[in-house]
């Protein structure tokens, strides 16, 4: 029997199962993701990541992100962060600006590091967001409730609420990922404007209810800007941390700063 070395890493709480696959190549990765993020029966997370090294000059790293229920994801931020800690503090390369390829296309790590080597942050360009895209994102149709439709790779359907400890998010999520007008499902966030920043809780396509969500992040930031609600640099404030967002006017691009943090790592048989 096979067995595979993970490290298991974290985003202001959003934790995935990582693995090498120029180490260990998996080849069902959406079973295992099921299997091996269950808490209880596998090593639990919100996910299983796939580094892999780029075969074009364009990208130095790539990554594929697999949600506990075993769907693809096209992008996460948290992760992205975590991928930048990871490649460095292993000795995978001395760039401290890294291009990694994603299912939604290249994006770019900065990474802060101290003088002991240590990454202590990680700002990702997420690139420009996208307010209307009609394969993710139907304008007719059953009711939704109020909110803004925002791309970052991926889709996201934020919500602002006067109190956010009243959402049910658990029912309101389930039922909202999968609404008829959101085609491919859609992650939804509930936001509530405060003065120390957005407090936001998520509901992740494919997760469910998770600490955080990088990518939800920069859409809350991003519909908060939209509608007036916020000005164009905030702090939002999730179950798992805080991470700092900002939608630069030169270049139209959404810059997410926080940490990546290991948790630990192990082997588990394939």
């Amino acid at each position: 029997m096979q067995k595979i070395h993970f490290i298991k890493m974290h985003g202001v709480g959003n934790d995935y199962i990582f693995v090498d696959t120029s180490l260990y190549p998996i080849t069902d990765p959406q079973a295992l993701s099921v299997a091996w993020s269950r808490y209880h029966f596998g090593i639990g997370s919100d996910g299983l990541v796939l580094i892999g090294r780029s075969t074009t000059p364009e990208a130095d790293f790539t990554m594929r992100i697999f949600n506990a229920d075993g769907s693809e994801g096209l992008m996460c931020g948290n992760a992205s962060r975590c991928i930048g800690k990871y490649v460095y503090e292993r000795g995978l390369t001395d760039k401290r600006h890294i291009r990694l390829m994603t299912a939604s296309g290249i994006k770019t790590l900065d990474l802060d590091v101290d003088s002991e080597g240590v990454v202590t942050a990680v700002t990702v360009d997420m690139l420009a967001p996208v307010l209307e895209n009609p394969r993710l994102f139907l304008t007719d149709g059953e009711p939704l409730p109020v909110g803004t439709f925002v791309s970052m790779g991926n889709p996201h359907y934020v919500i602002f609420v006067d109190e956010i400890d009243g959402v049910d998010i658990a029912t309101q999520g389930a039922i909202l990922e999968r609404h008829p007008r959101f085609p491919e499902r859609c992650n939804i966030e509930f936001a509530q404007v405060r003065d120390d920043g957005l407090r936001m809780r998520v509901w992740e396509r494919g997760s469910g209810i998770t600490m955080a969500c990088g990518t939800g992040a920069c859409a809350t930031a991003v519909a908060a800007a939209v509608t007036g609600r916020a000005a164009r640099h905030s702090r939002v404030i999730m179950d798992g941390g805080t991470l700092d967002i900002e939608w630069r006017e030169a270049d139209g691009h959404v810059y997410l700063t926080g940490p990546a943090t290991i948790v630990f790592e192990g082997t588990i048989d394939l």
